[in-house]
């Protein structure tokens, strides 16, 4: 599928690009056994020793853990101490699964390209899943906004970066502003916008795109 398929035809495609592949699901109810193991072995602890660390018999905190017995509250603050939270921790997931740490690197022009006759996409990150900005390399193309069907427009805030060349940004509610390399400029993405190059060759930008929207 061309990139004017999700820009000229559809430009909230765009966005369903790095959504595809996590979308954003309401929580279910929270489980306590489920989350009091999950805070277990994610310290590396077995039962004996997550039982030592609160206090607790290691068949009470088995029974806890598989929905066998509702604690009490002195049994949640020993939990709670064993695994140095506190007890309003023991109730709250971790905000939309999040996973401390997560990286990916994409090396030069190893990106996912999308070539149509205005831009030319390398989208950055891909593999990364549930992200919270989509970030991709353009190279413009377009001369003219006589080359676009219309404004773009999309969900969420975007930021622009002038790699190479030197481009014109023309927006809905604003006079078009000419950028080099260096310059930036940071918008609402629901604002029609386009983006020309006029230097002798095509211009490269960096795009990011929040996905929060």
């Amino acid at each position: 599928m061309l990139i004017d398929d999700f820009i000229t035809h559809d430009p909230k495609n765009l966005i369903r690009i790095a959504r595809d592949t996590g979308s954003h699901d309401q929580p279910e109810p929270l489980n306590l056994g489920e989350r009091v193991r999950d805070l277990r072995k994610a310290r590396n602890w077995t039962l004996e020793q997550a039982a030592q660390q609160a206090g607790l018999a290691r068949s009470t905190l088995s029974k806890i853990e598989n929905g066998q017995m509702s604690p009490t509250y002195d049994a949640l603050k020993k939990l709670a101490i064993g695994l140095q939270i506190s007890v309003p921790q023991l109730f709250t997931p971790p905000q939309r699964e999040k996973v401390n740490g997560r990286m990916v690197m994409t090396p030069n022009g190893k990106g996912q390209h999308h070539a149509t006759t205005t831009y030319e996409h390398e989208l950055l990150a891909e593999t990364l899943t549930k992200k919270q900005m989509l970030p991709y390399r353009a190279r413009v193309r377009a001369r003219s906004v006589d080359e676009f069907d219309g404004w773009v427009r999309h969900d969420g805030e975007e930021f622009l970066y002038v790699l190479t060349g030197v481009i014109r940004l023309y927006t809905e509610f604003y006079e078009p502003v000419e950028m080099r390399r260096g310059d930036s400029a940071y918008y609402d993405a629901t604002m029609g916008h386009n983006v020309i190059s006029v230097s002798d060759d095509d211009a490269s930008i960096l795009w990011v795109t929040s996905l929060t929207s």
